[in-house]
């Protein structure tokens, strides 16, 4: 969020700020604004100049310098630059054959970078422009205007940086452009609007759950609003957009995978696997795929997708050395490289029969499913809000491995917990999954009471081993323990459903801990903040054990809590 501007000058604060962290390569300028690059590469005919509003950085001072551009003119936050600023700019960089201004199609930069034009010829400068419209969100038949200029601009900057370092000329440059341009179609979704620097709050409400489809780089609303799909389905769909809008070509293509200021390099490498892949079976080969905040909105929570169709000879362009603030990946090895990650050999399934009950897993599954969010609610408030997600995911690929092995239900849990979920929890939940898979029948049935204690009493001992927790640490423990007393030394009324009242008595411990001040897990470090929030390990415990009366149980288990009732605290 933009909390740290200056109230006044933030923008040419900024830019002393980059000249002072780049003092070799950037110098600025004051009067009108502008930035130049110290030391262009001396084989050049042609100056690089280019600008726009401000908060779309990195672009286009990132790309300042030998093998990019000659100079950046810099407007206020999401305003064109001044017309003198790009002529003062460009007087201060021309070479011999002129000035090739590099221009996004936004009204306000389109006007200011023609009167720019204008007046440079006046002074007998030889001038050209690129126009760069790549939004395919904007491509609208009956619009006078025309499609938007977004994060293909870092291409087209790359692409003629490199071809202006080999003594291209004012012509051959435009046409060049031209031709990046025409063959690069971007598309950008998000999912929380950038915080205004005026007000400090979003520029509008975006419901959670819910996208902008077909934002601009300026923070504009998308052409529609949609339910937020999974991320896969929503990638698959922007490219195949992508692909229908480009021109026929060579089926290889760079991807840039743009950031909009607050999305992830974790989330911009997933949509990045992706997208490769999807490229890949309708038999489009990816040179090179490009990760990373190039072209922001400010602080948007977003990403935007860049394809543009090579021509022969522009991978060696992108491959050229530059020294500019951004550094790029190269297309080297980039030929069909084959799977990254070799999925691991299925352990055969016949060695697995006989442990746990699909049913099982198939309930616990529809359970986390359903209070995944209000676990990570819980988990934020105590630790790092990983808490539901984890869970959720180790369960999902439980499924998937029972499906696609023929592991029994609480087996596939002890596998994907012990063996591939990671944090705190993960490999403690493997641990209790294992005992219970131990005891589980091959016909479905529920285990035998004295089995189900025991399993549990040594899956308690064993996470007390590893994790060093007591009952009253305010952990999963706490449920666990309650679940083993009960199981181990039934009360009356649990003769006819000794499952329902261990659940019971899970549910019980874990609701207790949101009395308890925790001594152990990451809820330890927050101190009283975590009292009055119930441990979400615990909760998962006993939404386990629920699974498990729900299943065996059924007649009896009418008397449990809704999960979410459980977990809506």
């Amino acid at each position: 969020m933009t909390y740290f501007l200056p109230e006044t000058d933030a923008v040419s604060t900024a830019a002393r700020g980059l000249a002072l962290t780049h003092p070799d390569t950037i110098a600025v300028h004051d009067a009108p604004l502008h930035l130049t690059a110290r030391s262009p590469h001396p084989d050049r005919r042609v100056a690089l100049v280019s600008g726009g509003g401000s908060g779309h950085e990195p672009l286009h001072t990132g790309l300042l310098g030998r093998g990019g551009l000659d100079a950046v003119c810099p407007g206020q936050v999401f305003a064109s630059p001044h017309n003198r600023q790009i002529y003062e700019a460009s007087r201060a960089t021309a070479k011999r054959d002129g000035v090739l201004l590099i221009v996004k199609n936004y009204t306000g930069d389109v006007i200011n970078f023609r009167i720019a034009a204008e007046r440079l010829r006046h002074d007998g400068i030889p001038v050209a422009s690129v126009l760069v419209d790549d939004d395919l969100a904007t491509d609208i038949a009956d619009s006078a205007t025309g499609r938007r200029g977004t994060a293909a601009t870092v291409v087209v900057e790359k692409l003629l940086g490199a071809a202006a370092d080999r003594g291209a000329t004012l012509e051959e440059l435009a046409a060049l452009g031209s031709r990046i341009v025409s063959r690069s179609r971007s598309l950008a979704v998000a999912a929380r609007a950038q915080t205004s620097p005026t007000t400090g709050v979003p520029a509008f409400d975006l419901p959670a759950g819910i996208l902008e489809y077909g934002v601009g780089i300026h923070g504009e609303r998308g052409v529609r609003t949609m339910a937020r799909p999974p991320v896969d389905t929503l990638v698959r769909q922007m490219t195949d957009e992508l692909l229908a809008a480009l021109p026929p070509g060579r089926d290889e293509v760079l991807a840039l995978v743009n950031g909009l200021g607050a999305t992830t390099g974790l989330e911009l490498h997933s949509v990045s696997a992706l997208l490769v892949d999807l490229l890949a079976e309708r038999g489009v080969r990816t040179a090179l795929v490009v990760p990373g905040t190039y072209t922001s909105a400010l602080d948007m929570a977003g990403f935007s997708l860049t394809l543009t169709r090579l021509e022969e000879g522009w991978t060696d362009l992108w491959d050229a050395d530059t020294g500019t603030p951004l550094t790029f990946p190269k297309c080297v090895g980039a030929a069909d490289p084959g799977p990254a990650v070799q999925p691991p050999t299925a352990a055969p399934a016949a060695a697995e029969q006989g442990h746990g009950s699909r049913a099982v897993l198939d309930r616990y599954a529809l359970i986390v499913t359903q209070v995944r969010d209000n676990l990570t609610r819980l988990d934020q408030l105590v630790g790092d809000g990983d808490f539901g997600d984890n869970l959720a995911g180790g369960v999902r690929r439980a499924v998937r491995r029972a499906d696609e092995t023929g592991v029994e239900g609480t087996a596939a849990l002890a596998h994907v917990f012990l063996d591939e979920v990671g944090g705190t929890s993960g490999p403690l939940f493997g641990l209790l999954f294992q005992h219970l898979a131990a005891v589980s029948p091959v016909d479905g049935r529920a285990p035998s009471l004295p089995a189900l204690a025991d399993a549990t009493s040594a899956a308690l001992a064993a996470i007390r081993r590893v994790g060093g927790a007591a009952p009253g640490d305010c952990t999963l423990v706490d449920a666990l323990a309650s679940a083993a007393d009960t199981l181990a030394s039934p009360p009356p009324e649990a003769a006819d459903a000794p499952l329902t009242c261990a659940a019971e008595a899970a549910v019980r411990g874990a609701l207790a801990t949101a009395t308890l001040r925790a001594r152990r897990g990451r809820a330890s470090y927050v101190g009283d903040h975590a009292v009055g929030v119930p441990d979400p390990g615990a909760l998962a415990v006993a939404l386990l054990y629920t699974a498990l009366a729900d299943v065996h149980e059924p007649a009896t288990a009418t008397r449990l809590p809704a999960p979410g009732h459980i977990t809506a605290h």
